[in-house]
């Protein structure tokens, strides 16, 4: 067994066909994101309702003015 396999067959031997297609079935698939998920930016952030609620000690100041 090759130590860099990245498949590994725990029971039965399948033919070359069956192999052929599981690689295919593999290599089809997208592959995984490199990073978790973006943060929204803040032009969709604005058009959110409850997005221009300020938190803080000025925030009652905040909560008067136009949106």
């Amino acid at each position: 067994m090759d130590a860099h396999a990245a498949i590994r067959i725990e029971h039965g031997t399948p033919t070359d066909e069956e192999l052929a297609a599981l690689v295919g079935v593999l290599l089809s698939r997208p592959a995984a994101p490199a990073v978790g998920p973006q943060r929204r930016s803040h032009w969709v952030d604005s058009g959110r309702p409850g997005s221009a609620v300020r938190r803080g000690p000025h925030a009652w100041r905040t909560a008067a003015l136009p949106r």
